[in-house]
């Protein structure tokens, strides 16, 4: 049966696990040639609650693309920097002859504080990857989309945060809510050239990123050390669909179709994948 994708070639940041892996292998399952990128390594100025990708995870998504019989390029690569993001992208667009699709995925999640105790370091840590980050994964690809003279699409992950305030995580979802408004800003910039943009926005996800102990302390305030089973009946209480999470898979599934075809008449969507959140 074909993907859709077949001879397209798809961009995926922060794509050594969770997300950005599945990503990565459901587009190649789609039939996309991907180029990977990752920081993977760990940046202990980020004090996160939860370590990073590594380079071992990065070659290990290579490998799985790979064993679709589908070509990979990968390179560790942290999106703040957008010179080393340009030139790794040049040079894989460079290899693989072409681009089609550009998922901005690569973020990092927050810990639990008010707003106004939210230190600058922090703050700016914050809109520099999840934001900042995000424009400049776009700004790197557009020229090669518009290039390519073929259309194109683009889907920028965001989350339920960016569609609503939080407690507690101000400056994560200030970064989601932005990439919404850049979302926007290039769905109209873009679609003379055919260039479709939109944006993802899955509430919990079965990733590491979620399924660790400072997140369950932002679910779980009341507890001392909440557990992962804790943490379920939290965030289950959240869906009108009686599910805790989604899993990678069901948001990489919303991203594919909206790389395809499928969706080519929709642009400058927020996409809730939320299990019933934003009803409840």
């Amino acid at each position: 049966m074909s993907g859709g994708l077949e001879g397209k070639v798809a961009f995926v940041t922060g794509a050594a696990r969770g997300q950005g892996r599945s990503h990565a292998i459901e587009l190649a399952k789609a039939g996309a040639d991907v180029i990977l990128v990752d920081v993977a390594e760990e940046l202990p100025e980020l004090r996160l609650g939860y370590p990073l990708g590594t380079a071992e995870e990065l070659a290990e998504t290579v490998a799985q693309v790979e064993a679709l019989d589908r070509r990979a390029v990968s390179a560790r690569v942290d999106v703040r920097d957008g010179q080393a993001l340009g030139a790794a992208l040049d040079a894989a667009v460079a290899e693989l002859g072409r681009l089609d699709v550009v998922v901005a995925n690569a973020g990092i999640a927050a810990s639990k504080v008010a707003a106004h105790e939210i230190t600058d370091e922090d703050w700016e840590q914050m809109l520099a990857i999840n934001l900042t980050g995000v424009w400049k994964t776009c700004r790197a690809a557009v020229p090669h989309l518009i290039a390519g003279g073929r259309g194109g699409s683009m889907v920028l992950t965001s989350s339920m945060a960016g569609l609503r305030g939080y407690q507690g995580i101000g400056a994560y979802s200030a970064a989601k809510h932005g990439v919404v408004g850049l979302m926007r800003v290039l769905a109209s910039e873009l679609a003379p050239h055919s260039i479709r943009v939109n944006s993802v926005h899955p509430t919990q996800v079965d990733t590491p990123m979620v399924q660790n102990e400072t997140t369950y302390k932002i679910f779980r305030p009341d507890l001392e050390d909440p557990t992962r089973e804790d943490f379920t009946e939290a965030s289950a209480s959240m869906h009108a669909l009686p599910a805790p999470w989604a899993d990678p898979w069901d948001i990489s599934r919303a991203v594919v179709f909206l790389a395809s075809e499928d969706s080519r008449l929709i642009t400058g969507v927020p996409l809730p994948i939320d299990a019933g959140l934003l009803v409840k």
